[in-house]
């Protein structure tokens, strides 16, 4: 089949691919990464990721990078594609590894420095209690775990964001979980070190031991769902997903809740009630979108993220 001309547009004024060509030819198979190296490769662009593309009618992102462009229904009737500059591009793997990596480092480092920084309160470095240093396992175990996932288990369908947003997204993990909850939770007169009911320390550890197997096992199997590089979807079952949309994100917060239950702290009910509104969003949206793309094949959910609840 003789390859097709398609019509290439700036979307944004403020953002615009210089030197972007007219048109450019394309073969039929042409999917929609492909496009964007053959814009990167004309407009003399380094990384062709951060070529963005756009429905000419909705002006909405493309997102399947392996779509077929000419699938696009849009694309195809308008013979058009609207294209912008996103900025410079940070791979998801190395923003998720940074963002995790923050938290472990502050909770070790305020531990560490736990004489200094407490100075006047009279700490030593034998003075936390066994609930402090329950709720630092527990901390830093979760990162860890994060941090393993995000080498060995997850894969993304989009290969980069814009570098900004590994400043967005550090400031809430190493800013929050990290440094508001390490201060607090260690602090020589807070509700863990002054704590004398192991049942509740032994209650805290359980449901959180329960929530991050859980979470573990719903990840893997959600990368079980996509091949290797691939961006495809299909209706997850089982592990939870017959309760909510994104059983994965109720796990994290029943996690969450066992160290807030362990720590006795305010602060990391802070922590996870901004993460929690959040994944709510981010679940919602999950939601629509298996609704939007498997029609009736897919059962529809009442609640995202808590059974009953959210």
């Amino acid at each position: 089949m003789a390859p097709t001309t398609l019509r290439l547009t700036n979307r944004s004024p403020k953002q615009p691919v210089k030197r972007l060509p007219a048109s450019v030819e394309l073969p039929a198979e042409a999917t929609v990464e492909d496009l964007k190296k053959l814009i990167a490769q004309t407009s003399k662009v380094g990384d062709f990721n951060r070529i963005g593309l756009f429905d000419p009618t909705t002006k909405k992102t493309l997102k399947n990078r392996k779509a077929r462009i000419f699938d696009e229904q849009n694309v195809s009737a308008a013979g058009e594609v609207l294209v912008k500059d996103l900025g410079p591009q940070i791979a998801w793997r190395t923003v998720f590894l940074i963002e995790y990596l923050g938290p472990i480092l502050i909770h070790v480092l305020v531990v560490a420095a736990r004489p200094y920084i407490y100075r006047d309160a009279g700490a030593t470095p034998e003075a936390m209690s066994f609930t402090q240093w329950l709720s630092f396992g527990m901390i830093v175990a979760h990162f860890v775990k994060r941090e393993l996932e995000t080498l060995f288990v997850h894969k993304f369908s989009a290969n980069t964001m814009p570098v900004f947003n590994i400043f967005k997204n550090s400031v809430f993990y190493w800013a929050l979980s990290g440094l508001l909850c390490a201060l607090s939770i260690y602090h020589p007169r807070s509700l863990a070190a002054r704590a004398d009911l192991p049942v509740i320390d032994a209650v805290g550890t359980a449901l959180y031991l329960f929530a991050e197997m859980g979470n573990a096992t719903v990840h893997l199997y959600l990368s079980s769902l996509r091949s290797p590089g691939g961006t495809e979807r299909q209706i997850p079952s089982g592990n939870g997903f017959g309760l909510v949309t994104c059983p994965n994100y109720m796990f994290e917060i029943l996690a969450w809740v066992g160290i807030i239950v362990a720590s006795r702290d305010w602060a990391v009910a802070v922590f996870i009630s901004v993460g929690a509104a959040q994944m709510y969003t981010w679940a919602r949206g999950k939601e629509s979108a298996y609704r939007k793309e498997f029609g009736d094949k897919y059962k529809k959910k009442r609640y995202v993220i808590l059974p009953g609840l959210l």
